[in-house]
């Protein structure tokens, strides 16, 4: 089970709790008692390597404007 600690005491002992997130535990940080966000250890699988996409190139269509219809529901 995760363990809860509140925002404030969260921001004071930062340091420590990444420590044991990077041990492995998880931490819920929460606001007057209500869980509002999680700190987990990355997995190794997500961390960005640079050069993943080397030559990969956008299509041209990626830079011609929306259509009209699509941009109305961007606004909206």
């Amino acid at each position: 089970m995760a363990t809860i600690v509140n925002v404030h005491t969260a921001k004071t002992n930062l340091s420590r709790l990444l420590d044991r997130v990077r041990k492995g535990e998880e931490i819920v940080l929460a606001r007057a008692g209500k869980p509002c966000a999680k700190l987990v250890p990355l997995d190794e699988a997500q961390e960005r390597k640079p050069g993943l996409l080397k030559g990969w190139r956008l299509p041209q269509s990626f830079f011609e404007p929306l259509p009209a219809e699509e941009l109305d529901a961007w606004e909206k």
